[in-house]
């Protein structure tokens, strides 16, 4: 059966690895701002929508991480709707939305003040960092002082939007003045903090002082807000007579989808968390101790996010809670036939416990994680596939990945979710070059490449017709 869709691979040339990652956004005003590296890029917003000569309407985005499916569809006079959980991306998007109504004068003025002033000094017991577990000793005890200092001086700045975004600017180096990076499961440190594990030493290289880091921060900002003059932040022309609007919906989709009006939007542009075992709010755990989260908010946050990681449990309780509240059940009944029959995901799951049996997974909850993330997936197609309207499309950004040598076909089951929840499987683009294995697979089982992906997904009209005369 998936053989159907296999028949929709095909390479495109003018996708990258840069344009399908944060990657093209190092240079782009204002996206740079902040390193959200699970993101997509700009440039890969204005491709599709252009390229594919969808006319302006509503965009939606259920996992809006960062928000450069809303800003870059916005620039091309784009209403947009965007839905994420994780708090670091709602605080990126609102500091951005901050930036387009601050006053450039007075931003560069406040910047100036406090950055001429001792930050140590500052430093109050009150502004400490409050750290969670995981990050405790993230930072020297200098940088420490000069964070503290900062944010004090930050509360005595009595204009909304400057304040925002000059927290945002501390927000943003966080990880830049600390000892550890990002590294998808975890957060690596630095061999000079006092949280070096054994093994392989790891070196980040140079850490900058607080001072140095903010100081570049503050400049990048003033130079983007300054070269726009007065237009809107990030426009590349003068806005059109209507130019929309951004609205962002703070939660999980799977609560928030079921409520959105039939056929409301015309294309969702986006990319899930992949099935990788990532764990954003471990490899964001600064931001969200900067956020006032608790160790007790991060592990209730971790479960109510998409399941991704091990240590997801499944939500097969909250989704019949959500379908009665929206008094959805029969949807949900419908859901669930359409995700139990399966045959692909039932084949890899069987081949998934078999080896967990036999203790061939460096995991044993790897199988419940593949079938909570695609149960799960299942849920968000379905509804996408409601919200759109006739002839609209999903464009969906997604990775294959592979479990004890198991490669999971993620684009070819998602697809057949799609086809039987009314889509049109239009295109499983996939770049050129896909992704390497782990090197801890490659010892076991080679060298393969995984397919990185963007899914072209359309709704045709006549479900739409159908629905309006009643025969759906």
């Amino acid at each position: 059966m998936l053989g159907t869709y296999q028949s929709r691979i095909s390479v495109n040339p003018r996708l990258d690895r840069s344009l399908v990652s944060f990657q093209a956004n190092k240079g782009e005003p204002v996206y740079r701002w902040f390193k959200y590296k699970e993101g997509f890029s700009s440039a890969l917003v204005r491709y599709l929508l252009n390229g594919l000569g969808l006319r302006p309407g509503v965009l939606l985005d259920p996992f809006a991480g960062a928000g450069a499916a809303l800003f870059a569809s916005h620039e091309l006079a784009w209403s947009a709707v965007g839905i994420e959980l994780l708090p670091v991306g709602t605080y990126v998007i609102e500091a951005r939305l901050a930036a387009e109504l601050v006053n450039p004068p007075a931003f560069t003025r406040q910047a100036g003040i406090i950055i001429s002033k001792d930050l140590c000094k500052g430093f109050t017991q009150h502004h400490a960092f409050r750290h969670i577990a995981i990050t405790e000793g993230a930072f020297p005890p200098e940088t420490e002082k000069e964070i503290g200092g900062y944010l004090r001086y930050c509360e005595e700045v009595h204009n909304v939007h400057v304040q925002r975004l000059l927290r945002f600017a501390c927000f943003a180096v966080l990880e830049e003045v600390s000892y550890t990076r990002k590294d998808g499961q975890y957060l690596r440190w630095d061999a000079r903090s006092n949280r070096a594990n054994g093994g392989k030493k790891f070196n980040k290289g140079q850490i900058p002082t607080f001072r140095e880091a903010i100081t570049r921060k503050l400049q990048e900002m003033r130079d983007d807000i300054d070269r726009r003059g007065g237009q809107r932040l990030g426009l590349l022309s003068p806005p059109p007579a209507s130019t929309g609007y951004i609205d962002i919906r703070r939660g999980s989709c799977l609560d928030i989808l079921p409520g959105l009006p039939d056929e409301s939007v015309e294309v969702v542009l986006t990319s899930p968390p992949y099935c990788n075992r990532y764990d954003y709010t471990r490899t964001y755990a600064l931001e969200l101790a900067f956020l006032g989260y608790s160790d007790e908010d991060v592990k209730r946050l971790r479960q109510a996010m998409l399941s991704c990681t091990v240590e997801n449990r499944e939500k097969s309780a909250e989704l019949m809670d959500i379908y009665s509240r929206h008094r959805a059940l029969r949807r949900f009944s419908q859901i669930e036939r359409v995700y139990h029959r399966q045959p692909a995901l039932s084949e890899v799951l069987g081949c998934l416990d078999r080896q967990r049996q036999a203790g061939q997974l460096n995991n044993p909850n790897i199988t419940r994680m593949v079938r909570n993330y695609f149960h799960e997936m299942s849920y968000v197609i379905a509804e996408l596939g409601r919200v759109l309207r006739p002839a609209g499309k999903i464009l969906m950004v997604n990775d294959n990945v592979r479990y004890g040598g198991q490669e999971v076909p993620v684009d070819l089951i998602l697809s057949d979710f799609a086809a039987h929840f009314g889509l049109e499987v239009e295109h499983i683009w996939t770049l050129r070059r896909g992704k390497g294995n782990s090197s801890q697979q490659m010892g076991s089982h080679g060298r393969s490449e995984l397919r990185k992906c963007v899914y072209v997904w359309r709704k045709p009209e006549t479900i739409g017709r159908r629905r309006k005369e009643g025969t759906d």
